[in-house]
């Protein structure tokens, strides 16, 4: 898969935010969902901690860039929320907490990772950077998000994922299932 086009994952879920919502694009990198979801109607948070990545989409209307240490002992995003989080290509197991307390009621997370399996293929190899089998899945329960689509294991590259869509559950209207 090129890395300039938007994973098909996200492609397949992005419809259920509605247009003008507030999405975070987390560990963004050089931006290629915060590019296509602005093209969308989105208006897009897009954080990395490279600053040089960051900078190529200062000028894309709809986006917001922050360059924020999301692994330091500051949790940069605090008192934030939002109306749908994304996350791709990146794990960090001591902020998935304090990442769904961003999530408002009716949002929308899409989240897609490297999963245990993924170091026969490449990088990344290291367990920290690899969930455990159906870990997105359990997290979600956890915190008592509807889950929406669910998938773990080998994908086209090679490589080996687990892919998550979860709805906080609210009372009033808000994504489209």
């Amino acid at each position: 898969m090129h890395d300039s086009f938007p994973s098909p994952w996200v492609l397949r879920h992005a419809h259920r935010w509605p247009q003008g919502a507030r999405i975070l694009d987390l560990a963004c990198g050089a931006g290629r969902h915060s590019r296509w979801l602005a093209g969308q109607g989105m208006q897009v948070l897009a954080v990395d901690r490279d600053e040089g990545a960051l900078a190529g989409l200062q000028d894309v209307p709809g986006v917001t860039v922050m360059p924020a240490d999301l692994e330091g002992v500051e949790w940069p995003l605090e008192g934030l929320n939002f109306d749908g989080i994304l996350v791709t290509r990146y794990l960090f197991r001591p902020r998935l907490d304090d990442l769904l307390n961003l999530l408002k009621p009716g949002g929308l997370l899409i989240y897609e990772t490297f999963m245990a399996g993924q170091e026969v293929f490449g990088k990344p190899s290291r367990p920290d950077f690899l969930l455990q089998p159906g870990e997105l899945l359990d997290l979600a329960q956890s915190h008592g998000l509807f889950v929406v689509a669910f998938e773990q294991g080998e994908v086209e590259g090679p490589a080996r994922v687990q892919r998550l869509c979860a709805l906080r559950e609210s009372n009033g209207a808000g994504v489209r299932l």
